[in-house]
């Protein structure tokens, strides 16, 4: 009987918590989803803000959309543990992260289901072929979209205000490339290669037409696509025109094995990359090849980053792996939105996206401010060679 008494009583105690946990806040008001969030919410709780993040999670460039989650990931964790309040109210992040497998069609999905989830702005996309279809869905929406590492000149010509990015362009990593191959190696016959994606061919556009500019002579031009393992038939092609260097636009899940078969066959032209294939995955994938690899980044390396060594060390305790390329860039994309979310002391897209052109802010990737077109007023672009299978800085140049 007693038993029975007691267990009654811890019935009713529990039924009076869930009671009181219901109760409302008077005159908490919010956008979308964070609105009834806020309404239903006790006063000692937080108000969750999703942050949307989108990249590659699955196929060859899983590592590097990975990447870019985890450093999305660790600024969020520790905006969090410091403590955010906006307008009075205390702020949860959330990150809403999404795979769009690098695919254009999957990535208009994610982000139409980014829209749906009524987070406040979205770090994404990877990939240059993605995040510009998609962002006419987040313009639409007049939400934030900042991406870490799609460098297309496209992207941010479409006129949508809702359009950002934190690394520099292929109009300026294009002719990077192009200086270096015709000014430091005195290349004059240059072969081309892409893989026909926004990306590849985008920066492949840029180069070659520096490279034509200067003088030098583009002696083959040959596409291949995204997912290609076998580049013989155009490396024996290239081969036969005798280039001094070969430019590969793509990715390093085709970069390597491109970078190890032109060894294969002899072919003893330096070869160049973009920020795709810079990467130490793509030193695993060429083997020894890879120091016949000259590769660039849009943005300041690592090591020459003020707050990099700090970050780095951050990033490594908390995820046990090395950081890949662009997780600095969706770490300080975080901090971009959280800045505008307190100068505009809202948790509305709209708002936020408001005071985005003003943004003024020096994170681990260095100082942060935007043209009228969305992309960085001040930018870098980083060459690499290879030393022992891992990259080593060759030169910086500043745009």
């Amino acid at each position: 009987m007693r038993v029975k008494f007691a267990y009654a009583v811890s019935i009713a105690a529990a039924v009076a918590m869930l009671t009181a946990c219901g109760k409302k806040q008077d005159g908490e008001a919010g956008a979308g989803a964070s609105a009834a969030t806020a309404a239903s919410a006790p006063v000692s709780e937080a108000t969750i803000v999703k942050i949307g993040h989108a990249a590659p999670l699955t196929g060859g460039i899983a590592h590097l959309g990975k990447d870019n989650e985890n450093g999305a990931r660790l600024a969020v964790e520790e905006i969090n543990t410091q403590g955010l309040t906006i307008d009075g109210r205390k702020i949860q992040l959330q990150l809403d992260a999404q795979d769009d497998a690098a695919d254009p069609k999957t990535g208009t999905a994610v982000a139409q289901k980014l829209v749906d989830d009524h987070v406040v702005a979205v770090v994404g996309h990877l990939n240059s072929g993605v995040s510009i279809p998609a962002s006419k869905i987040y313009s639409d929406a007049s939400i934030v979209q900042i991406s870490p590492s799609s460098t297309n000149p496209a992207y941010t010509q479409q006129g949508f205000k809702t359009a950002y990015r934190v690394v520099a362009t292929d109009a300026q990593q294009g002719p990077a490339l192009a200086n270096y191959a015709t000014k430091a190696l005195s290349a004059k016959r240059i072969a081309v290669v892409d893989d026909a994606t926004a990306y590849g061919k985008g920066l492949a556009d840029e180069f070659a037409k520096t490279v034509e500019a200067s003088g030098a002579k583009i002696v083959a031009r040959e596409a291949t696509n995204d997912r290609a393992t076998d580049f013989r038939a155009i490396l024996t092609k290239i081969k036969s025109v005798h280039p001094d260097v070969i430019m590969f636009g793509g990715m390093d899940a085709t970069g390597g094995p491109f970078t190890k078969q032109a060894a294969a066959l002899g072919i003893r032209a330096k070869i160049l990359g973009g920020d795709g294939v810079c990467t130490d995955k793509v030193g695993e994938l060429a083997g020894t090849a890879v120091q016949n690899l000259v590769c660039s980044e849009a943005g300041l390396a690592l090591s020459k980053m003020d707050r990099g060594a700090d970050f780095e060390k951050k990033y490594v305790d908390r995820f046990h792996t090395p950081v890949q390329i662009y997780a600095p860039f969706t770490y300080d994309a975080v901090y971009v939105i959280v800045d505008a979310m307190k100068r505009a002391n809202s948790i509305e897209a709209p708002k936020v996206l408001a005071a985005m052109p003003s943004t003024d802010y020096t994170g681990v990737i260095g100082h942060i401010a935007f043209d009228d077109k969305g992309d960085l007023k001040e930018g870098a672009i980083t060459l690499y060679d290879f030393k022992d299978g891992k990259k080593a800085v060759l030169d910086v140049v500043k745009m």
